[in-house]
């Protein structure tokens, strides 16, 4: 029995089952920008109970048009204010926040507690990183290429790479000054890769191919 009003209400929804199973899977969040802020949110109102989040930025005012931070926490760690965030959803979660910038040498270990991992990561050689890392990794990994701009909304779509490997997005419409970051766009890729997970937790149809 919980007295935690978030895990009462999810009971709503969903069944004991699924919640003891949607608490108990870790994800690792590379990137707390704009799609790892995002996609963290929907999964902790999801019912995802653990994260691991790395990213060694911190919230400046550019970054409010679109990530889940607010005024008041400008000039924070992003991974600190995000936790702040997320725990105002749900004060149970069990999020460890970790302020270091990934590279190939550090991300094997910065996950190595994770069954499943979303890279949200802002450049296009850090995204190229983490996939050859991660290349033969058997854990599920959900990608992000191709979110820039506003509009055309059904370009954002949910590709299967390989088993086990998705990539989310137009997979060409990289942020640029032409194509500016905007939050529906961006919001509408974090949420594919957060319903990827779900999907691949609870596992009531196939993954999209």
């Amino acid at each position: 029995m919980t007295n935690n009003p978030f895990l009462i209400g999810l009971q709503t929804h969903f069944t004991d089952d699924q919640i003891r199973c949607l608490g108990s899977v870790c994800v690792g969040i590379a990137g707390a920008g704009g799609l790892g802020s995002n996609a963290a949110a929907h999964l902790v109102r999801s019912g995802i109970g653990r994260l691991v989040v790395a990213d060694f930025d911190h919230v400046a005012s550019s970054n409010l048009n679109r990530q889940f931070y607010f005024i008041d926490q400008v000039g924070m760690k992003k991974v600190t204010a995000l936790e702040a965030n997320l725990k105002r959803i749900n004060p149970d979660l069990d999020m460890q926040a970790l302020d270091i910038q990934l590279n190939a040498a550090n991300i094997g270990q910065a996950f190595e507690r994770c069954h499943m991992i979303v890279e949200a990561l802002d450049r296009a050689r850090d995204k190229k990183m983490m996939a050859d890392a991660l290349m033969a990794d058997p854990r599920l990994l959900v990608c992000a290429s191709g979110i820039g701009g506003w509009g055309g909304s059904n370009r954002i779509r949910t590709r299967g790479v390989r088993n086990g490997f998705y990539l989310v997005g137009d997979g060409r419409s990289e942020v640029s000054d032409t194509m500016p970051p905007t939050s529906a766009v961006v919001g509408l890729a974090a949420a594919k890769q957060a319903d990827v997970v779900i999907e691949a937790i609870l596992g009531s149809h196939p993954l999209i191919p």
